[in-house]
């Protein structure tokens, strides 16, 4: 593993350089795109209910070695969550399969994760593709992008604000829909921004409870922010369907 100061020095080099052209968004209308990671239940199932309510659905990347494992902080999904999140339209994207950083893994370990991850997703149905990557933790590489993006057609971390204009889709940026870093007041100044820059606004976050862990948030934010981006006329779209709007 991989020490404090080295990892800082990766996920910088990744955050600043690029391993492929920048990518230019031609979508003609701003999105914005809910996106829960590592799936704890509430937000498989409370979460995407709420989306759902709304016409719309979320990306939730999947670590299977996570799935149906609980912890202190949260109740996990179990594979009858991810199956039925697919077949209501929902994106399944990729974590790595452990849950790993992947400054700390080489390209073969990396690829192994990623096989582990494709692997669990084909016993479960498999129609599920998982295009899009989330770095676990928020930490990228540099060293690690190119691989990523043979992989992936995107990659999400969790360095805040707005995708407009030319992006790296091996490192976009995601706003934190979670209670203590962000208030309905900070919701709607992003969506405004996303609106006036024509862009892409993603938001991430876990679970979504009446008590949320501290890498979640309340019904009533989850809602604001469905109900706020709604009232902009602003899309909410997955990550692949945004990503194939801004390709159009």
């Amino acid at each position: 593993m991989w020490s404090t100061a080295k990892l800082k020095v990766s996920h910088r080099l990744a955050m600043h350089l690029r391993v492929s052209e920048g990518f230019a968004m031609r979508n003609d209308r701003p999105m914005v795109s809910f996106t829960f990671d590592d799936v704890p239940k509430s937000g498989a199932t409370t979460g995407a209910a709420m989306l759902e309510e709304f016409g719309a659905r979320g990306t939730f990347y999947v670590s299977g070695g996570l799935t149906g494992i609980d912890t202190d902080v949260w109740e996990a999904a179990t594979t009858e969550d991810i199956v039925g999140l697919h077949r209501r339209g929902h994106e399944i994207g990729c974590h790595t399969f452990s849950h790993a950083r992947v400054p700390d893994l080489d390209d073969a370990a990396l690829a192994d994760e990623i096989g582990r991850n494709r692997r669990y997703f084909d016993t479960l149905d498999p129609s599920i593709k998982a295009d899009s990557f989330a770095y676990p933790w928020g930490y990228a590489s540099f060293a690690r992008k190119k691989l990523l993006s043979r992989e992936f057609q995107s990659c999400r971390g969790i360095l805040p604000g707005v995708n407009s204009g030319v992006v790296d889709l091996q490192f976009l940026r995601s706003t934190p829909l979670i209670d203590g870093e962000i208030d309905r007041g900070g919701i709607d100044r992003v969506l405004d921004e996303a609106r006036s820059t024509n862009g892409w606004l993603i938001f991430f976050g876990h679970d979504v409870a009446e008590r949320p862990s501290r890498y979640g948030c309340t019904p009533g934010l989850l809602r604001h922010a469905l109900e706020a981006a709604s009232q902009r006329k602003i899309q909410i779209l997955t990550m692949a369907e945004a990503l194939r709007c801004a390709r159009a």
